[in-house]
């Protein structure tokens, strides 16, 4: 009976090896794909154990290029204005969720996961919430978190209940709103209080921008956070939007301050990313936000808000990842190099090939302006290029030269007609003539991208 025990427990032992060197074989082919598919965005960012995401509109899924770059990249979304207030609740007690949902079906139908953007913002308000007095003020509030949440109940992976409650400047002082004004400091301990109760699995995040360095207003949300954390409150993740732009640049102390609210015991996320700008400085810009993410273990995902410069609510400081033909930016290559992957993310993007794109104007006179785009290869040759310019109000652009444009608003995106072929270190330029109407603002040069 002992000899039987002993080999039952060699057998046994024997198994749970060979189970054992199944399972890290089989996590060790699986590591090996995702190294091998770490070609795109979301894929590179998962093999990092995080999530790249972006802003979606509800209004462009129906554009092919659109759908196929959200698709493709992505592997979070987040409503652009879908789950705001006034798109969700409309007048008090009657709710339309059909744009939220369209979203939440095309993610949750890629495998997406989805942040829901925003339950209680003193912005996009209907007039009617600012009408009510405390008491109601209180139940609406309260009413509108429980019904926005139970809809999409198991279907969130992160809600910015709260958005933008702090003041900016040196004050460290609350932002005037309904909220706040009627409801005093409690309402947002009450916001997340009521959001637990409403979905137990979902992530609550606070959320607000130029909290991106250490400075008054992230140390005021800083204090609230570990209060919070203090007293049992419900808070999970702090959302930093991470609106740059060259008067307000990446803060060098940017991975510090994410640390200082991972180590209060919340993840942390980039939530609303654009970087205004082109070029190398741009690309820069955005890998410094990616490092800096990643060297905080509780930084758990970025996200661009919007897929393309031509919808970004920045579009004249092409701030996105791909430009308005959805063509990847030296800015993607960058993000993707940061995260660790490999290739240009499918047909954008594709090798090494590089450009520039600088502006000069020619002449100059009362009504008009010539202006010249100077595009130069970079260490490799390249066989196409493409640069956007963005015009200001009400300029118009009479004619161009060298050049094949093509048009989203005031955004034009210039083409070579003849001139696309160019050695490495080569340059070519195109040109325009420019109606002034009343505006001598100099146009913006975006993106230059090559093939």
């Amino acid at each position: 009976m002992r000899m039987t025990l002993l080999r039952l427990s060699r057998a046994a032992t024997a198994g749970l090896v060979a189970a054992a060197a199944l399972t890290a074989a089989a996590h060790s082919a699986e590591a090996a794909e995702a190294a091998e598919a770490a070609d795109t965005l979301g894929s590179a960012a998962a093999a990092q154990g995080r999530y790249f995401g972006t802003a979606v509109a509800a209004g462009h899924l129906g554009e092919a290029d659109y759908a196929a770059t959200l698709d493709r990249e992505f592997n979070s979304a987040t409503p652009e204005n879908e789950m705001k207030w006034d798109a969700t609740e409309p007048s008090r007690g009657t709710f339309t969720f059909s744009a939220a949902d369209r979203v939440v079906d095309h993610a949750r139908a890629q495998g997406m996961d989805v942040r829901g953007h925003t339950l209680v913002w003193h912005s996009q308000l209907p007039s009617w919430v600012g009408a009510l007095g405390a008491t109601d003020l209180r139940g609406a509030m309260n009413d509108h978190i429980n019904q926005v949440m139970g809809r999409y109940k198991g279907q969130i992976h992160s809600w910015d209940v709260v958005n933008e409650a702090f003041q900016d400047g040196d004050s460290g002082a609350r932002r005037s709103s309904p909220f706040q004004d009627k409801l005093g400091d409690g309402y947002i301990e009450e916001a997340f209080r009521t959001a637990r109760a409403a979905d137990p699995a979902a992530k609550l995040c606070y959320n607000d921008y130029n909290t991106d360095g250490v400075n008054a207003k992230s140390t005021a949300v800083y204090t609230m956070v570990k209060d919070f954390k203090a007293r049992g409150v419900p808070i999970d993740c702090v959302g930093f939007q991470g609106h740059f732009n060259s008067n307000s640049p990446v803060p060098a102390d940017l991975r510090a301050n994410l640390q200082r609210f991972a180590d209060l015991g919340v993840d942390v996320q980039i939530t609303e990313l654009d970087i205004e700008g082109s070029g190398t400085a741009q690309a820069d810009a955005y890998a410094r936000v990616v490092d800096a993410c990643l060297a905080v273990d509780r930084c758990t995902g970025i996200t661009v808000w919007g897929v393309t410069d031509k919808y970004s609510w920045r579009s004249g400081g092409t701030p996105l990842l791909f430009d308005g033909n959805y063509d990847a930016k030296p800015a993607y290559d960058a993000v993707l190099a940061a995260l660790g992957g490999d290739g240009g993310g499918g047909e954008p993007g594709e090798g090494t090939a590089t450009c520039t794109a600088t502006y000069t104007r020619t002449a100059d006179w009362n009504s008009g302006y010539n202006g010249q785009i100077t595009v130069t290869a970079g260490s490799e040759p390249i066989s196409s290029w493409a640069a956007t310019v963005t015009f200001a109000a009400p300029q118009q652009v009479q004619a161009t030269w060298n050049a094949t444009p093509s048009w989203s608003g005031n955004v034009m995106t210039a083409r070579p007609s003849w001139n696309g072929t160019l050695a490495a270190g080569a340059s070519t330029s195109f040109g325009f003539t420019v109606s002034k109407n009343g505006s001598d603002a100099a146009p913006v040069v975006g993106g230059c991208t090559a093939s």
